[in-house]
């Protein structure tokens, strides 16, 4: 099954008459993704590819019933933009936008408290249902309908997951980039709690990276007693303490947030971990009794 989004999923982007946002939008409408409008202000009135403008996401939501954001908005402005689909009810609000400050993610994360809203991102590559709705970047094709939930802050190693999964013959029931910033919407707990309560779910990929303490919360849910097997694997084994790879949230903070000391965590808890991302496929078939 899916979690947060499915053939109901009405979407709005924010950020469609630029280059990125059509593209996007029309690989997602490709996908069967329900694509029922766009936000620009001050271009309000105008079509892409038939899909209407409008100038706030107030508006959209009156006249479209949209229930879902994508978001393809420019760094200086994306906080807001995330802020205006939450002050709208906007249901799941996804933002791929990289670069955002964290000081504007924590304006958001209030805005957020006590809202309607979930947020995915940013700095991320979106959620896909295989067969249902796709709401980001990530490649369609590599995808299948399935029972592995995948949630990673990577964006490439998702792909990279998915693709092994499907090579084993293993379908995705959702797959979730939560972003590799270390303010953001959603986390490994609330990805996997969803995916613990979904039927359809019967297995499930974790793809973490050193900085921050995600995957140690993760890890900390997992052994009070999950029922589903977790496959994992931490990226940024061979960081040097105190640079930053890769993400912004990526970075290892006086000689703590190692990938070794994650990756022992995550062992303790019961989960199957992998030391390279080429593992993650044969494992989880491994696992599952496919091999």
């Amino acid at each position: 099954m899916a979690i947060w989004v499915n053939e109901s999923t009405r979407v709005v982007v924010q950020g469609l008459t630029g280059k990125e946002g059509q593209f996007h939008a029309s690989k997602c409408r490709e996908y069967g993704t329900k694509v029922v409008a766009g936000v620009t202000p001050g271009k309000g009135g105008l079509e892409v590819d038939g899909v209407p403008v409008f100038n706030t996401v107030a508006e959209a939501r009156a006249a479209t019933a949209c229930n879902a954001s994508l978001i393809f908005v420019p760094p200086p402005s994306a906080a807001d933009a995330i802020m205006e689909a939450v002050d709208a009810g906007v249901e799941l609000v996804v933002c791929i936008t990289e670069g955002i400050p964290a000081r504007d993610m924590i304006a958001v994360k209030r805005s957020l408290a006590g809202s309607r809203s979930r947020l995915i991102g940013p700095n991320c590559p979106g959620i896909i249902s295989p067969g249902k709705a796709k709401l980001g970047i990530m490649p369609a094709h590599i995808h299948r309908e399935g029972g592995i939930g995948v949630v990673s802050r990577s964006g490439t190693l998702t792909y990279e997951a998915v693709d092994q999964l499907t090579k084993q013959d293993l379908g995705q029931s959702t797959c979730v980039g939560i972003g590799g910033d270390p303010v953001n919407g959603t986390s490994f707990v609330d990805v996997l709690a969803a995916f613990r309560d979904d039927p359809g779910t019967k297995g499930v990929v974790m793809i973490g990276e050193i900085g921050g303490a995600a995957e140690e919360d993760a890890a900390a849910l997992v052994a009070a007693g999950y029922g589903k097997p977790v496959v994992a694997f931490i990226a940024g084994q061979t960081a040097p303490p105190g640079r930053r790879m890769g993400h912004a949230g990526a970075i290892i903070a006086g000689g703590k947030d190692t990938a070794a000391e994650k990756m022992a965590v995550l062992e303790a808890a019961g989960i199957h971990v992998v030391a390279t991302p080429a593992e993650i496929g044969a494992t989880m078939a491994r696992v599952l009794g496919r091999v």
